[in-house]
């Protein structure tokens, strides 16, 4: 499947550029390539950094029942 491509420009810091430059050419890749996958790995690790639902529910409930304890023990 051949995905849709589309152009923008931006500005990079003079050093990261040429550490990725140099990079792609270790690698034999295009820098192109490396730039997608350094944004896909972006996108994906703020993903997964929010609390799942559930998980932000039982912390709430949690707190809300022993709240005053968790402060205690945090003194």
């Amino acid at each position: 499947m051949t995905q849709t491509r589309e152009k923008f420009a931006t500005q990079v810091n003079s050093e990261i550029l040429k550490a990725l430059r140099a990079l792609a050419q270790e690698e034999g890749r295009q820098l192109q390539a490396l730039v997608d996958e350094a944004l896909a790995d972006l996108i994906a690790k703020h993903k997964n950094a929010r609390p799942r639902p559930h998980v932000m529910a039982a912390y709430l409930a949690s707190h809300e029942k022993y709240g005053p304890l968790y402060k205690k023990l945090a003194e």
